[in-house]
């Protein structure tokens, strides 16, 4: 699998790298984010796909929690669509 433009960049440059992983670490430190992870993890428990693959817990538009596939939740907003205009 080709690397994206990010991983290309982080790979060829390791300061940039060093200096991203040390933000992200503390970003994810934060209760809200640690109260996020817990949430979709105890949903992926409870319907029984945590640790096996499988689909995600995306949110509605409502904030709910539903089964989704991977790749319909995370292009969702564009990322990584190229041909939708922001």
């Amino acid at each position: 699998m080709e690397k994206g433009k990010t991983s290309r960049y982080y790979a060829a440059n390791p300061k940039a790298a060093a200096k991203h992983r040390s933000y992200m670490r503390e970003y994810n430190k934060k209760p809200g984010k640690s109260a996020y992870r817990s949430r979709l993890n105890k949903a992926r428990r409870k319907a029984g796909v945590y640790g096996k693959g499988g689909p995600d817990m995306s949110h509605d538009s409502k904030g709910n929690l539903r089964r989704e596939s991977m790749k319909i939740n995370r292009a969702r907003n564009g990322h990584g669509n190229n041909k939708r205009t922001r």
